[in-house]
Formats: structure tokens, C-alpha cells, sequence
């Protein structure tokens, strides 16, 4: 439940601070008469976004067995591909986000391109769509289908909750430490769902076990037991890893954790 809360709060949020710069933008330009093609935009994206999850959810319906192993696990090494590479590129680009923003509109605008106002709505929020159907459907593997859902509305409730009290100026929120702190979390998910993938792949026969248990600590904390369970699902937990899970979990965690913060806002202005 957690981590897809945790994915829903951040792109939910990601989402409706995009839509707010633009409104605030036009706003301030004085075009709130072009709200209506923003709001198209938006309600376009997210019939697109369900039309996405719908289609994902039949298409993923026809597999069992091996071919159900070999297609979660490809779901999660993509999911975790496309999922560090977000991670990255927002945490470098937080700081100059509004301004690029501001930027498309005013071309837009500027050329009465009320397509281009509509496609940049839907393509914010259709974007943040397909990230959130693509990373539940990975996080749906390790942990029920409820929990998720459970999660995944949550996090879209308290992103929505979040993004008003910051359009209504009644509070204050450190976008860039909130962005680098759920970031700092994601990619701690994100090397779990890796070590999912790859166990995934060895259960169907497409990567070497090599060697089967490197340790086994489930007397410890049992991976299926309550505290297991909340592991597992959020961080991809397994008392009895393979020796290449572990390995590429760690190498994992190390190179993408010293990408993320060598390449932190506050380490770019320094340089």
C-alpha cells in the first residue's frame, strides 16, 4: 500500500503543480478566458490514463504460469528503467520547471495556438498517467491487487489536498526537499523492484540462479508475515535472495544514490 501510495502522491502531485503553473500563468497574463481548453486537456489526459490501465490490465489478463513470470518480470525491469530515469531528471529539473512551463505557454498564446494549450494540459497529466499505470501494475506484484488500489487512491487524494493548499498560498512547501526526499524513498522501491524482476526472470528459467539462498532470514522476519508483507511490498523484500538479487540490488542503490544527490539542485548551483 505504501509505495503506491507513495508513486500516486508524487506523480499526482507532479501532475497538479504542472496544471497550476500553467493556470496561474494565464492568470497572471490575463487569458483566464483559456481556462476551458486547459480543463479539456485535462479531462482528455485522464480518459486517456484509464483507457491506458484498462487496456494494460486485458492485455496482462491472458498470461499464466511461465509467460506470467517472464511478462512481471519485464514489467518491473521497465518499470524500474523508466521510473530512476523520472526520479533523475525531475530531481535535476525542479528548480527551472515553472519557467520552462511558462515558456511553452507564452508561444502558445502568443501564436493563439489553442491546440498547443490543450495538448500541453493532456500531455502533463496523460504523462503522469502512464508512469502511475506502468508503476502500480509493478508494484501490484509484489503485494494484492486492494492494498495497491487502497494506496494508489490515497496518495491521488493527499497530492489533490496538497496542491490546493499550495494554490491557495495558505501554507508553505519545499517542493525541491519534498521532491528529493520522496525521490530518496522511490529509489529505494525502485531497487526492490529490480531484485523482484530478476527473481521473477530466474523462477521462469531466463537468468542463472547461480547461487539459490545467500542467507535466509525469514525465522527473522518471515517475508511472509506482517512486517515481511509490508516489506516485500514496499521495498521488494526476500528473506532468501539470490546472489545476483543481491548484487543488484546494492550496485543499484549505490550508483543511483550518488546520481541523485551529485545531481541535486543544491549541488548544481554550486558547481
Amino acid at each position: 500500500m505504501f509505495s503506491s501510495l507513495l508513486i500516486t502522491l508524487r506523480e499526482g502531485l507532479e501532475a497538479a503543480l504542472i496544471i497550476g503553473i500553467i493556470l496561474g500563468y494565464l492568470s497572471k497574463v490575463d487569458q483566464k478566458q483559456l481556462y476551458k481548453h486547459i480543463f479539456i486537456g485535462i479531462g482528455l489526459g485522464i480518459l486517456a490514463s484509464i483507457f491506458a490501465a484498462v487496456m494494460f490490465s486485458v492485455f496482462t489478463g491472458g498470461f499464466d504460469g511461465k509467460a506470467e513470470q517472464i511478462f512481471e518480470g519485464i514489467v518491473l525491469l521497465v518499470a524500474v528503467f523508466i521510473l530512476t530515469t523520472m526520479i533523475l531528471w525531475m530531481n535535476k529539473q525542479s528548480k527551472n520547471l515553472g519557467s520552462d512551463i511558462q515558456v511553452k505557454i507564452d508561444a502558445a498564446v502568443g501564436k493563439r495556438q489553442i491546440w498547443g494549450l490543450i495538448s500541453l494540459a493532456f500531455i502533463s497529466v496523460f504523462r503522469e498517467g502512464i508512469e502511475i499505470v506502468l508503476f502500480m501494475n509493478a508494484a501490484i506484484v509484489n503485494s494484492s491487487t486492494e492494498n495497491s488500489l487502497i494506496g494508489a487512491v490515497l496518495g491521488l487524494m493527499i497530492a489533490l489536498l496538497i496542491a490546493c493548499v499550495i494554490f491557495k498560498r495558505t501554507a508553505k512547501l519545499n517542493l525541491k526537499k519534498f521532491f528529493q526526499l520522496t525521490g530518496a524513498l522511490m529509489i529505494f522501491i525502485a531497487a526492490g523492484m529490480l531484485a523482484g524482476g530478476i527473481h521473477e526472470l530466474q523462477e521462469a528459467g531466463i537468468l542463472p540462479i547461480i547461487i539459490e539462498h545467500v542467507w535466509d532470514i525469514n525465522g527473522f522476519i518471515d517475508e511472509n508475515g506482517p512486517i515481511g508483507s509490508f516489506l516485500k511490498a514496499v521495498f521488494g523484500y526476500n528473506g532468501n535472495p539470490s546472489i545476483l538479487e543481491v548484487l543488484a540490488y546494492f550496485t543499484y542503490l549505490a550508483v543511483t544514490l550518488k546520481l541523485f544527490f551529485t545531481a541535486s539542485p543544491q549541488n548544481l548551483k554550486k558547481q
